[in-house]
C-alpha cells in the first residue's frame, strides 16, 4: 500500500533547518531530494570537512547521512516527531566512496507502535556501486504515533 508522505519536501526542509541547525554548519550540504511514507532519496554534497587520510569520505560523514536520511524518512511516515531517536545502528562500508555527493536511498521495513526498522543504501553521486548499507531502528514516543 502506498500512502503520501506525511510532510512535503518544503515541511521537512524548514524543520531540519530549524532543530538541526548544526547540519548546516559547512553549509546547505544536506538535502532531501525526494520524501514519501517511510521513504526518502537524501543527497550529502562533498565538503572537504568530510574527508579522510586516503582521500575518501569519513566514515562518520556516512553515517551522518544515513541517519538523517532514516530519521527523515520516518517523519515522512509518522509527521514531526523531534524525540524520535535512534536506538541501534548498523553500518557496513562495502567500497572507499570518491571525494564527491554522496546519495542515501533510505526505506522502512517496518514501522512499529513504538519502534521503526529501516535500511539505507549509501552511494557516491553519479556511480551505481553500492558504498555502505546501514540498518537502524528508532524509537518513536507512544503518544506521537499516528
Amino acid at each position: 500500500m502506498n500512502h503520501s508522505a506525511a510532510l512535503t519536501l518544503e515541511d521537512i526542509h524548514a524543520f531540519l533547518r530549524r532543530d538541526f541547525p548544526q547540519l548546516y554548519v559547512h553549509g546547505e550540504i544536506f538535502s532531501v531530494l525526494e520524501i514519501a511514507h517511510g521513504t526518502c532519496l537524501m543527497r550529502m554534497d562533498y565538503h572537504e570537512s568530510q574527508l579522510r587520510p586516503g582521500g575518501t569520505i569519513s566514515g562518520p560523514s556516512m553515517m551522518a547521512l544515513a541517519d538523517v536520511g532514516l530519521y527523515v524518512a520516518l517523519l515522512g511516515a509518522i509527521g514531526e516527531v523531534p524525540l524520535a531517536v535512534t536506538t541501534n545502528f548498523s553500518i557496513n562500508f562495502l567500497k572507499k566512496p570518491d571525494p564527491c555527493p554522496m546519495i542515501a536511498e533510505c526505506r522502512y521495513l517496518k514501522i512499529g507502535k513504538r519502534l521503526a526498522v529501516g535500511e539505507a543504501n549509501l552511494f557516491s553521486a553519479g556511480n551505481d556501486g553500492l558504498v555502505a548499507h546501514v540498518t537502524a531502528t528508532y524509537s518513536v514516543p507512544a503518544a506521537q504515533m499516528r
